[in-house]
């Protein structure tokens, strides 16, 4: 077997622990002796072991002379647990293969250098595109501290997220809509603005599929959002967040607190709204890694126009609605040249609507 064909061994194995790992990065280890796997693990929750030390712990027989292989470079820090760096050299193996370094500044390369300092071969960048993929949330915040960001939202055909007279439930069909909870559960943080709130009154909650609820960030200004809203009512499944500016009102403030909301002010943009650069940052400052947008309107053509998102996730109904709410207002395109390009990467069909994945591709701005 190849270096390759247990890599994608590993890589089946990290993405058990999607939702549950962040903001650590998803992780798997194989390891192998005389062409045969005995030993797996994959970093199954944050906090626990690391997947090199439950590989190790579930080898058959010692895995001296034996090859490691992980997806992500092992740590060489003591942080929640002891560096699996060290933990491999007190057990001996022949060979560490790795899918890619870490970019942590703690670790760095260092892991891979204490091993080879140490005599153990190391190979670096097998399946070097899909292990860095499968971490794409992980790589932006360790190197920026600012969360992932993906935009996700239902239109029709025409582009339209609610007809003339707001009326949106349900653009998509069932299935998309579980579709839709599994990325939340995948998430840290799922985001909405307050017209949202007020006109759809959503849960933002894990409810059609198994997983953790995401904290729940309403972006609101003026701080409308009505306190008996789904998102107030039920903060024993699941926190809510509401960021506002100094313009809000002090009683409302104290009221939501009394409701176990936290209101969190953060400074203006150029049009008087929450600067949601700001609170990205605010966001990144409390370990949440990657935040899911769905809407409204007005929050997408922010985040577009202000060059916050990595990726969308656009479910489209087969259905008309004609004039109605668009799903992305004026960006201040007026050169096609100028579109912000998406690299698709993935379509899905789901209850016949189609499902369009792909990344955002950054311009420089001439």
């Amino acid at each position: 077997m190849t270096d390759e064909f247990y890599m994608r061994q590993a890589l089946k194995l990290a993405k058990r622990g999607e939702g549950r790992v962040s903001p650590n990065p998803m992780v798997g280890a194989v390891i192998v002796k005389g062409n045969r796997i005995i030993g797996k693990g994959y970093h199954q929750c944050c906090g626990e072991n690391h997947a090199e030390t439950n590989a190790v712990c579930n080898a058959k027989e010692s895995i001296a002379g034996a090859t490691i292989y992980v997806t992500l470079e092992p740590c060489s820090h003591h942080g929640r647990t002891p560096p699996c760096a060290e933990m491999l050299l007190a057990h001996k193996p022949a060979r560490v293969v790795v899918g890619t370094l870490d970019p942590n500044p703690l670790v760095a390369g260092r892991g891979m250098d204490l091993l080879k300092k140490n005599g153990i071969a190391t190979t670096v960048g097998v399946l070097a595109e899909e292990c860095l993929k499968l971490n794409e949330k992980y790589f932006k915040f360790i190197q920026t501290r600012v969360p992932f960001v993906t935009l996700k939202y239902a239109q029709t055909l025409d582009g339209r997220i609610a007809t003339a007279a707001g009326h949106s439930q349900w653009i998509s069909s069932d299935a998309s809509r579980r579709y839709a909870h599994t990325l939340r559960s995948v998430h840290d943080a799922v985001l909405v603005g307050a017209g949202t709130v007020i006109k759809d009154d959503p849960e933002l909650t894990v409810r059609l599929v198994k997983g953790k609820n995401p904290l729940r960030v309403v972006v609101d200004s003026q701080l409308r959002t009505p306190p008996d809203a789904k998102i107030i009512k039920n903060q024993g499944d699941a926190a809510t967040l509401i960021a506002i500016t100094a313009h809000a009102d002090r009683k409302k403030r104290a009221a939501f607190a009394d409701l176990g909301v936290e209101i969190l002010e953060i400074d203006e943009d150029r049009r008087g709204q929450v600067d949601l650069k700001a609170l990205l940052r605010e966001l990144g400052k409390r370990n949440i890694a990657s935040v899911l947008v769905e809407g409204g309107s007005e929050i997408i053509t922010a985040f577009f126009r202000d060059g916050l998102a990595d990726r969308v996730t656009i479910i489209t109904a087969p259905k008309i609605a004609g004039a109605g709410i668009e799903a992305v207002g004026d960006l201040g395109i007026r050169d096609m040249n100028h579109a912000i390009p998406i690299a698709c990467e993935k379509i899905l069909r789901r209850g016949g609507d189609f499902i369009m994945e792909g990344k955002i591709v950054r311009q420089d701005k001439e």
